[in-house]
């Protein structure tokens, strides 16, 4: 009687090396997951301790940060927060570290009213100081910052209504572009920090209460002066910031990265190139 034949594991040298190759696969396998694994968490801690990327998507800052910059800021300075991780993890309290930031820094942080948003601006008043806008003038503990007037701003806008209505802004028109002309000054702070700003006119923002700010917060100002919603206006989502508790800052502004004027277009891979505002690249704060 024939037996039947039963379909068997190989044998001899033919299955031990199929059993190694399976292995290797494994190990493989097991290495690049490590692999990724060890990289995210690099990844995050580079983030989270030592710098972070970020975009600028409004006007505040002009003329010192342009719409379509990309920019580094650093995390150690000042210490980490909360504000410092992703997903803001509550358990950590107050701040961790001595570094706390100077009169006239550029600075990342989160507003009291919208703690989920990255928002920049330039820090003025330190704790203790007391702060006043009169007729755009800054005064910092009854001392004015020196303003001198400079060359105008001078920016394309596609159409007159991004140029702000005021006597002392102008519309030009040059080979058929329109051009917004905006009053720029060098301020200098009481210490010698010294940087441009714009000033479009009188607001109702030019002149403010002496304000003293408390322990334990900032005073923030952006730089394109009526354009910026800041310490000036009490928080609110999507508008002012108020004072600024300390453990809302998240960094200080280091260097322009990228900066593009939003021209680009993702299905024309040569207007990446002509888009880049190529001589802000490296620009330092």
């Amino acid at each position: 009687m024939l037996r039947e034949f039963e379909e068997q594991e190989p044998i001899g040298p033919a299955a031990h090396e199929s059993g190694e190759r399976a292995r290797s696969r494994k190990r493989s396998a097991w290495e690049w997951i490590r692999f990724l694994l060890t990289l995210a968490i690099l990844g995050l801690l580079l983030r989270s301790l030592v710098i972070a990327p970020y975009n600028i998507p409004s006007r505040s800052m002009t003329p010192t940060m342009r719409v379509g910059d990309y920019l580094f800021a650093a995390k150690w300075p000042y210490g980490y927060s909360r504000y410092s991780f992703p997903f803001s993890p509550s358990f950590i309290d107050g701040r961790i570290g001595s570094g706390r930031p100077e009169r006239g820094d550029i600075v990342v942080f989160r507003s009291p009213a919208d703690t989920d948003s990255d928002y920049v601006k330039r820090v003025i008043g330190l704790p203790g100081d007391t702060v006043q806008l009169i007729d755009g003038a800054l005064f910092i503990n009854g001392e004015e910052a020196m303003q001198v007037r400079i060359a105008d701003y001078r920016e394309p806008v596609g159409d007159a209504s991004e140029c702000p209505q005021s006597l002392d802004t102008q519309l030009e028109r040059e080979n058929g572009e329109l051009f917004c002309r905006t009053p720029r000054y060098r301020e200098t702070l009481p210490g010698g920090r010294s940087y441009e700003i714009l000033d479009a006119g009188n607001t109702t923002a030019d002149s403010t209460q002496a304000v003293t700010v408390p322990e334990g917060h900032y005073f923030m100002l952006g730089d394109d002066r009526d354009r910026s919603a800041d310490s000036r206006f009490p928080p609110e989502r999507g508008g002012g910031v108020g004072l600024v508790p300390e453990e809302n800052i998240v960094g200080r502004a280091m260097v322009i990265f990228w900066s593009t004027d939003g021209s680009a277009s993702w299905f024309n891979p040569v207007s990446w190139f002509s888009a880049a505002r190529w001589h802000r690249f490296g620009t330092r704060f």
